[in-house]
């Protein structure tokens, strides 16, 4: 089987993204990044996805990205809470953490050279996202060929595939992709902003939107979001 590493945060797109690569016939390497997020419980989430899909490998990369800051993600600043689409729809929210998807493509590229790995899997999507720039397919595509430039795989010639399967999904879309493939979303995490037991706050941009998935797919969020 071929391998692949699939960045996996533990919530609703990337554990719906780790089930398409697995579906694709790929042995499933996942990577998930501590990087200082408010959110860290998503780790948890991912430890028992990985376990539920049955990874190969499930490693998780500790970075301090709080030393940086520059987000509500990764330092005191309030996550914005009961925006409207409007609102979500216009400009890059606090919630944008600088250079991440550019520096967790990065740890997943270096995990893939050390493991013969050329399919990177990413959960990127760009209907139902909240303004970031890192998730948009000029990105992805600079990405891919940045790998093929940067590495000694792509020198020595590996040709190294950034995958988003779910890129022009809209959420209702990717959770009845999911379900077809079995996935639990019961397992997952979508929310900024979770209370110290791990609920989901209900109110910031990504329990919205993903409410909003579960409503438009005429199924419950057995994640009681």
């Amino acid at each position: 089987m071929k391998r692949a590493v699939v960045l996996l945060s533990g919530g609703l797109d990337s554990t719906t993204t780790f089930a398409v690569a697995k579906a694709d016939g790929y042995a499933v390497y996942a990577l998930s990044v501590d990087y200082g997020q408010r959110h860290r419980v998503e780790l948890d989430r991912a430890a028992a996805v990985a376990r539920a899909l049955e990874a190969v490998e499930h490693r998780t990369v500790k970075l301090d990205l709080r030393a940086i800051g520059g987000s509500a993600l990764t330092a005191d600043t309030a996550v914005p809470k009961d925006r409207g689409a409007d609102e979500m729809s216009h400009g890059i929210p606090v919630t944008y953490v600088p250079a991440r998807n550019t520096i967790l493509l990065g740890v997943a590229l270096g995990y893939a050279e050390t493991i013969d790995a050329a399919d990177l899997f990413i959960g990127a999507n760009v209907l139902d996202y909240s303004g970031y720039p890192d998730c948009r397919p000029e990105f992805l595509n600079a990405f891919e060929n940045l790998a093929n430039l940067a590495t000694k795989a792509g020198v020595d010639g590996t040709r190294f595939t950034v995958h988003a399967p779910l890129l022009k999904l809209t959420k209702a879309e990717i959770i009845a992709l999911g379900l077809g493939l079995g996935v639990d979303y019961g397992l997952t995490l979508s929310c900024y902003d979770p209370d110290p037991t791990g609920r989901p706050c209900g109110r910031c941009d990504s329990c919205v939107l993903r409410r909003k998935g579960f409503e438009q797919a005429g199924v419950p969020d057995p994640a009681g979001n």
